[in-house]
């Protein structure tokens, strides 16, 4: 298991922590939109505050990172961006990056997308790692399975989620459980809110079948819907258009295991029409670069075999 201890702004530590329901967190970064790669979902990662508090003050389990605008990560998570209103947003990101953004600007931010967050009482805060040195900014990245302060850690675990249980900080974190409706943690799995923002970005803000860029329109499809048993996954969804994605859920649309469009016969059977679909039949939709972000196969065959319209 890795873990990450970023240093948090202490505006915006000090607004989440009033809102205790807020429990999916934008943890931005006012400048580009460079990757994060520290962590992967499900591991680790706790709120450390400047100098002189200094003091590691809750933490949550990472989603994803996506590079939003400003506004998508309004549209996103509100509140939930440890401000009150897009404005502020707008003039705390500036403050940062030491230029005002000017009012017609939709600049591109780095998104690390935290989810099942917790902040500690004072009385719980935990002084910083033993080698986190004073003048780290941004945050240090940790091997739990290496690193000499792994008591250190396993305290720090137990604290966040609210109980003593044995930890193996040699592997990812994972508590099983049921899917649908269920909070608690999983590998791979992200938050509701991240899912949107990691398909969005993960897909270059392009539907996956018709190539589409008109923004508004887009829309993070599950292959395998959370009602039937699917999680937030990356290799379960698509970025689709908004009538596509209806098409699909509704099985008049599908993908094949070689990431092909199929279009059902119905589409035309029951509504004469649907030209624009049938002229992809066959074709490669676009999917990510990454393998592991591709359409899980698992999904995909539960999707042709339960929702497609075959004949």
């Amino acid at each position: 298991m890795k873990a990450y201890m970023g240093v948090t702004d202490g505006n915006w530590y000090g607004f989440l922590a009033a809102r205790p329901e807020l429990t999916e967190v934008n943890f931005w970064r006012p400048s580009g939109p460079r990757p994060f790669r520290a962590l992967t979902p499900g591991e680790p990662f706790f709120f450390k505050t400047h100098h002189p508090h200094n003091r590691v003050v809750g933490g949550g389990f990472y989603s994803g990172f996506a590079a939003l605008r400003l506004s998508e990560a309004w549209e996103f998570y509100g509140e939930a961006n440890g401000v009150a209103s897009l404005a502020q947003m707008r003039v705390r990101v500036g403050r940062y990056r030491r230029t005002p953004i000017p009012d017609r600007e939709d600049p591109f931010i780095g998104c690390i997308l935290l989810r099942d967050v917790i902040f500690f009482p004072h009385t719980d805060a935990f002084a910083p790692p033993p080698d986190f040195a004073p003048n780290i900014v941004q945050g240090k990245g940790y091997d739990l399975a290496v690193h000499h302060a792994r008591g250190y850690f396993r305290d720090l675990m137990n604290l966040m989620l609210g109980t003593g249980v044995e930890i193996d900080l040699s592997n990812p974190w994972h508590r099983p459980g049921a899917v649908y409706g269920d909070p608690r943690l999983a590998p791979q799995r992200l938050g509701q809110q991240a899912f949107q923002a990691v398909i969005l970005d993960t897909y270059n803000r392009r539907c996956a079948v018709t190539g589409d860029r008109i923004r508004p329109v887009l829309q993070a499809a599950h292959i395998r819907p959370l009602s039937a048993g699917g999680e937030h996954r990356v290799d379960n969804g698509l970025l689709l258009r908004s009538d596509v994605h209806t098409l699909y859920d509704r099985g008049y649309l599908g993908v094949d295991l070689k990431h092909r469009l199929l279009v059902s016969p119905r589409l035309r059977e029951e509504f004469g029409n649907g030209e624009e679909f049938y002229a992809r039949i066959g074709a490669p939709i676009t999917v990510p670069d990454g393998r592991a972000s591709r359409p899980n196969r698992d999904f995909l065959e539960w999707h042709l075999d339960t929702v497609f319209k075959a004949s």
